[in-house]
């Protein structure tokens, strides 16, 4: 499929229905506005509009602002290249957003990627990620990476997991021969009915990059989705992932661009 035909296809399966939703989230349609949040001390909230905003696109701006101010939670709207209004980041700003790193969405057909071929080196293994215990050592790893925490990757991993087993893989590279940290780790959310499966993660050690790592876990994880009947895989890529997965088979099809708002802001 051509870059077009995967964006149209992931704009009416995933974003219209607002299917790629952080599972047990709250998730309100409200007009124009697909809004999940979820309540508490470590709370926050995910808006986007993939209808766009309508005629008056600052009111309901104000509108979900006003919403998680009322809650005292921190949320994300997240803009595609092709919402409208086009200038839909400006007047984000304007109402107190701060933009955030630009991502590429880069999609593929699962049968491009399975068909590739990938090896890893002999003193490393992937496998999955059994518990709380593996849980834990991908957080070192991640934090050591992105400064995300340690307790908030544990619980975040542990608590998809125990609630929505079928909906979520993690995987994980180690090292086999002297049995030390975790060098590499991902995961796979899967979409049911949309034929969309999602991957994440995908942290490598520096001193373990360029050993083909990052693409074996994701032909990994796209073997795994084809076993279970996706035909897609999206990925919210990072500028040094994009030219991984364009070798892989994978398209960029546009760019994603998160606004972030705190209360007091």
């Amino acid at each position: 499929m051509a870059p077009d035909e995967l964006l149209e296809v992931f704009h009416r399966r995933i974003r219209l229905p607002d299917a790629d939703a952080i599972p047990g989230w709250k998730q309100e349609h409200v007009g124009l506005v697909h809004r999940s949040y979820v309540e508490g001390a470590d709370g926050g909230g995910f808006v986007e509009a993939p209808r766009g905003l309508g005629a008056d696109p600052d009111a309901v701006i104000e509108q979900e602002v006003a919403f998680f101010r009322e809650r005292g939670l921190a949320f994300e709207w997240k803009t595609y290249a092709y919402d409208e209004p086009a200038d839909l980041g400006e007047r984000l700003e304007r109402h107190g957003f701060v933009r955030d790193e630009q991502e590429t969405l880069v999609l593929g057909e699962v049968d491009r990627v399975v068909a590739r071929p990938s090896a890893l080196p002999s003193k490393v293994r992937v496998r999955e990620a059994r518990g709380p215990e593996d849980y834990e050592r991908i957080a070192v790893l991640t934090d050591s990476l992105w400064h995300n925490g340690i307790e908030r990757i544990v619980e975040h991993l542990a608590g998809e997991a125990r609630m929505f087993p079928d909906r979520l893989s993690v995987f994980l590279v180690e090292d086999v021969l002297t049995g030390g940290p975790v060098v590499s780790a991902a995961w796979v959310r899967f979409h049911p009915g949309t034929g969309f499966a999602s991957l994440w993660g995908g942290g490598t050690l520096p001193e373990w990059r360029r050993q083909g790592l990052y693409s074996a876990l994701l032909v990994h994880r796209a073997r795994l989705a084809k076993d279970r009947g996706y035909e897609f895989l999206r990925v919210d890529a990072s500028e040094d992932s994009r030219p991984i997965l364009r070798k892989l088979g994978l398209h960029a099809v546009t760019v994603t661009t998160p606004y972030q708002w705190t209360p007091g802001a």
